[in-house]
């Protein structure tokens, strides 16, 4: 046998005794208190399954297929029988654990003939999913049946509908592309349910800080509104509210430049360094500002926040992002590319991400990247200012004064990194425009 094929057949060989040992570790650290012996399958048994596995799938050209089918259904025979008395020992009818033994053989098989890669990628995908049983049925718990709805109409939507839906443009402005408008709305609705997700999992005992930077992927609006409540309560303090809305607005502006170079990374050039700046210069202020008082308490980001993924929702944001478009193409047709500045003020100061998905379907349509990189900055500075008023109408002026000073010192970053910086940094964002954005076509 030739040394390469030989040194192959050890890697695949390693590979099958990999997954083997990392299931066998996380199914052994679950029960590790249990007597020795008293579990059908451990720690070694697992690795000797996917040794097992990969040295069946080694001798497949010597026995054939029905040959590797005996020795698999003898592995499977032997492995069920002890899986079901320790079971009826324990009175646990639960499965788990004798699928994961199957699938261990299994993957030890594979790993002899197929994608190395693969077979990684699934043995720790495995080991995961056992190892994370209780925070995946915890969160399980947390969710409600409207929420969960929600989730799976949206869904099947999605990976129905989205396929029959014309991809050209369908008004008389050629500016809705239904399936563009529909994959960028759930494109939004989808990052905005995991932050959602993170903040039910990580619930009331979570840092203000942290509970802040999870509510802001869901809304920063919201987060700032709800501080200035507790802060009107006295749940919090003045300063650790300011410095979780300045985080919360530090997630906010970094979202913007995520769905840049997602949909829109022609446009990253010109706006990433300052965007990139604002994010700086928020995070360091909120964590000056939290630094300098220890006294507040850990805050619930749950108490104001829905499902991103309700179907009403969902379809609010559709309406509006496709409004935004059709009005932002009128605008630059009646008034020239400039005329999209004040627009992009106005419609900034109720969403920023559909301005910024807005002006990364008019830059696809022919809008100049600079200015729908000065339309997405301008968003983001009206947005930033409307905070400030709701942190002073829901938490008085000092909550108010903090944020807009954390505000006034990354607006000032944003706009010399703009004037100055820029040229010298945006080669560096070229390069990572250059990979394939998102494909809406």
């Amino acid at each position: 046998m030739p040394d390469a094929i030989l040194i192959d057949m050890f890697q695949r060989l390693a590979m099958a005794l990999g997954i083997g040992f990392l299931v066998g570790v996380e199914r052994g650290w679950q029960h590790r208190e249990a007597p020795e012996g008293s579990r059908a399958a451990g720690l070694r048994t697992y690795a000797v399954i996917g040794l097992m596995g990969g040295v069946s799938g080694a001798m497949l050209p010597a026995i054939g297929q029905i040959g590797f089918a005996a020795l698999a259904l003898a592995f499977a025979g032997a492995f069920v029988t002890f899986k079901v008395r320790e079971s009826q020992r324990d009175n646990d009818i639960s499965v788990t654990g004798t699928i994961a033994g199957l699938l261990v053989f299994a993957l030890g098989a594979y790993a002899m003939w197929g994608d190395l890669r693969v077979a990684a990628a699934v043995g720790v995908a495995l080991a995961g999913l056992l190892a994370f049983k209780d925070a995946l049925q915890g969160w399980l718990d947390s969710i409600t049946w409207k929420e969960l709805r929600s989730a799976l109409l949206i869904l099947a939507a999605s990976a129905i509908a989205l396929p029959l839906l014309p991809n050209q443009a369908i008004d008389p402005w050629g500016a809705i592309n239904p399936r563009e408008l529909w994959l960028l709305t759930i494109l939004v609705a989808g990052a905005s349910f995991a932050g959602y997700v993170a903040v039910r999992v990580l619930g009331s005992d979570v840092g203000v800080l942290a509970g802040a930077a999870a509510g802001a992927l869901v809304s920063s609006t919201v987060v700032t509104a709800e501080l200035g409540r507790q802060i009107r309560k006295g749940e919090t303090h003045a300063m650790v509210g300011g410095a979780a809305a300045a985080i919360a607005a530090a997630i906010s502006v970094g979202r913007v430049i995520v769905l840049l170079a997602i949909t829109g990374a022609i446009v990253l050039p010109e706006a990433g360094p300052a965007l990139a700046a604002v994010v700086l210069v928020f995070a360091i202020a909120a964590f000056v500002m939290r630094a300098r008082d220890r006294k507040g308490e850990a805050t619930d980001s749950r108490a104001k926040l829905r499902s991103p993924l309700d179907l009403v929702s969902v379809g609010q944001f559709a309406l509006f992002l496709g409004v935004i478009i059709i009005v932002g193409r009128l605008v630059a047709d009646a008034y020239g590319q400039a005329g999209l500045l004040p627009f992009a003020a106005t419609a900034g100061l109720a969403d920023v991400d559909a301005v910024t998905l807005a002006a990364s379907s008019l830059v696809r349509g022919g809008l100049d990247p600079a200015v729908a990189a000065h339309a997405v900055l301008i968003a983001v500075l009206m947005n930033t200012v409307s905070k400030g008023f709701i942190a002073w109408v829901t938490g008085g002026w000092r909550y108010a004064a903090l944020y807009l000073a954390a505000a006034g010192a990354a607006a000032l970053a944003g706009l010399a990194v703009w004037l100055l910086a820029t040229p010298f940094l945006a080669p560096l964002f070229s390069q990572g425009a250059s990979l394939a954005p998102l494909s809406l076509g």
